[in-house]
């Protein structure tokens, strides 16, 4: 099949990830349809080919809702590094969002520290920093998880990362709560 009988056959425009040459319209074709999209996007989480796994992640990042979340969790257990790091860049990333909707603290965060603290793949360990850094001024096991990540990781690219979303590093300090004006 060269391209999906209808334009909202969606579960078959998930399929075309798998195709490089077609993938790229496959993954803007839906996007581009939104919402009803969702449901073929998140069952191609579970697609046998890492490629439209990690596909579906990319979409999920420009339109995650509320349902998607626990998904993209349970995606940070997958086999592929490049679908465990594209799924800890959806659930941090604010700029992508069509919605503005991001996932809640207790529902992401201790997953991210996993991540963060151990996953064998310096790039999802990376990755999880922009994750766990989103709540590095309200929780404690945030911080922990930086520091420690910043001084015992043993990839100097990761302890980087993870030294500027720790207390004192740069994103740190930019992203200091701003005391109330009087």
């Amino acid at each position: 099949m060269l391209w999906p009988a209808t334009d909202d056959d969606f579960a078959a425009w998930v399929g075309l990830f798998a195709d490089p040459l077609r993938a790229k319209r496959a993954f803007w074709h839906l996007v581009l349809s939104g919402a009803p999209a969702l449901p073929a996007v998140r069952e191609g989480l579970r697609h046998s080919n890492p490629e439209v796994r990690r596909y579906c992640t990319k979409v999920l990042d420009h339109l995650v809702d509320e349902d998607s979340f626990g998904d993209l969790v349970r995606v940070l257990g997958d086999p592929d590094p490049r679908v465990r790091a594209d799924a800890l860049h959806a659930l941090a990333c604010e700029r992508c969002k069509q919605g503005g909707c991001l996932p809640s603290k207790d529902a992401v965060l201790r997953p991210a520290i996993d991540a963060l603290l151990g996953d064998p793949d310096k790039h999802v360990r990376a990755m999880a920093v922009g994750v766990v850094g989103r709540w590095v001024h309200s929780d404690e096991s945030a911080v922990a998880a930086l520091i420690a990540a910043r001084d015992q990781d043993p990839d100097p690219s990761v302890r980087k990362r993870a030294s500027w979303d720790a207390p004192g590093g740069t994103i740190f300090t930019k992203t200091l709560p701003r005391p109330p004006r009087r």
